[in-house]
């Protein structure tokens, strides 16, 4: 019988595998772009291996802890409905600030709308851990 907990628990499974799905992605950019341009370490001054590189290194600052957060508000007894709202608030946010950073140079829309989607959840993953925490 599955309980409400163990649907909270899958929905942060699948969130947190879509997140690590994308590390994969954001890394196999910096890889391949590594190899193009015969960079062994870094960024070698390319300003498009730099922008991977940040896309990688800024998904991976974010989402550790959002993927934490997402697997203990599973463990406290959040709904599933609010680990699917944050895990997927968090995964659009990262994808939007990943290709604001590949594709845009300079300040972008993407950029905006992903930090902006990326804040939105980690508060409220905060807020409900906080909250199922107190009461």
């Amino acid at each position: 019988m599955t309980t409400p907990m163990m649907y909270a628990i899958q929905a942060a499974a699948l969130w947190s595998g879509l997140l690590i799905l994308l590390m994969l992605v954001l890394s196999g950019v910096v890889v391949s772009g590594r190899r193009k341009h015969m960079v062994s370490f870094g960024d070698g001054g390319n300003a498009d291996l730099m922008a991977a590189s940040r896309a990688f290194g800024n998904l991976t600052e974010y989402a550790t802890p959002g993927m934490i957060a997402l697997l203990l508000l599973a463990a406290v007894g959040a709904p599933a409905w609010m680990v699917h709202g944050v895990g997927a608030t968090l995964l659009a946010g990262r994808i939007s600030h990943a290709l604001g950073l590949l594709f845009q140079t300079g300040p972008s829309l993407g950029r905006v709308v992903g930090m902006l989607l990326t804040w939105v959840a980690l508060l409220a993953a905060a807020v409900g851990l906080i909250g199922f925490a107190v009461v």
